[in-house]
């Protein structure tokens, strides 16, 4: 009788004593990488439901760099006016550069930040200017 205690008390020691999940999925690394490279479908599912791979586009920033002051800084920020449908901010030189002839708080290039529907247009109609295809870098 004292050996079957005994076994008996290893049986509820075994036993968690803690809550227990009944059907948390628990898959290692190296298993989902099989099952990836086992069964494509399973893959294709799980990359449709994975919102971070969702290509999304939250802003585009339109600059024009001209350099100098006068009639070419005017005419970028009519074609960006143009092109973007919002009003360009002009933006100043930092320092005074002499080899470029730029002066310190010069107005020498203006931008624009688009959002939302205008900025995917933006993106889309810049892409089909160069075929949908961009340089590997």
């Amino acid at each position: 009788p004292a050996a079957a205690k005994a076994a008996a008390v290893t049986e509820e020691e075994a036993k968690p004593t803690g809550p227990v999940k009944q059907n948390a999925p628990r898959v290692k690394k190296a298993k989902a990488l099989a099952i990836f490279k086992k069964k494509p479908k399973v893959a294709k599912k799980v990359e449709a439901e994975n919102k971070m791979r969702k290509i999304q586009v939250e802003k585009i920033i339109v600059n024009i760099c001209v350099g100098e002051a006068g009639d070419r800084l005017a005419r970028a920020a009519k074609v960006l006016e143009q092109l973007t449908g919002q009003a360009p901010v002009y933006s100043k030189a930092r320092y005074t550069v002499r080899t470029f002839g730029i002066r310190r708080n010069e107005k020498i290039a203006v931008h624009t930040t688009v959002r939302g529907e205008k900025a995917a247009e933006i993106l889309d109609k810049g892409l089909k200017v160069r075929e949908f295809e961009l340089k590997a870098a």
